[in-house]
């Protein structure tokens, strides 16, 4: 079934409305946003997940400035994803995650 091109939110790019992941920059959920705890749909604004009570605005690691739970940090850019280190998963997890939202393997201590 044919589907219309959206502007992916992260870069601009636009890719099929029923695509998963980014091409062009990696995003995970290029038409919106995602708890990174429970992946329950969440928006800018909101304090806390209404899935898992979650804070959605955290310090980030590299430059200390507050910052929405999303793949980079609003402030300095910086990734705030680390990859699951199964072998058969790979996929991108946010750095608080203890453990990997796909495979549900435990994560390494950062």
């Amino acid at each position: 079934m044919a589907t219309y091109n959206i502007p992916c939110l992260r870069c601009g790019t636009f890719i099929g409305g029923d695509s998963a992941f980014c091409p062009a920059c990696g995003s995970r959920f290029p038409f919106g946003y995602a708890c990174p705890g429970c992946l329950r749909e969440i928006r800018k604004g909101e304090a806390l997940c209404s899935g898992c009570g979650r804070p959605l605005y955290i310090q980030c690691p590299h430059c200390l400035y507050r910052t929405f739970v999303q793949d980079s940090c609003e402030h300095c850019g910086a990734s705030l994803m680390v990859l699951c280190k199964n072998k058969r998963c790979g996929v991108p997890q946010f750095h608080e995650n203890k453990i990997c939202t796909a495979c549900g393997k435990k994560l390494p201590k950062r």
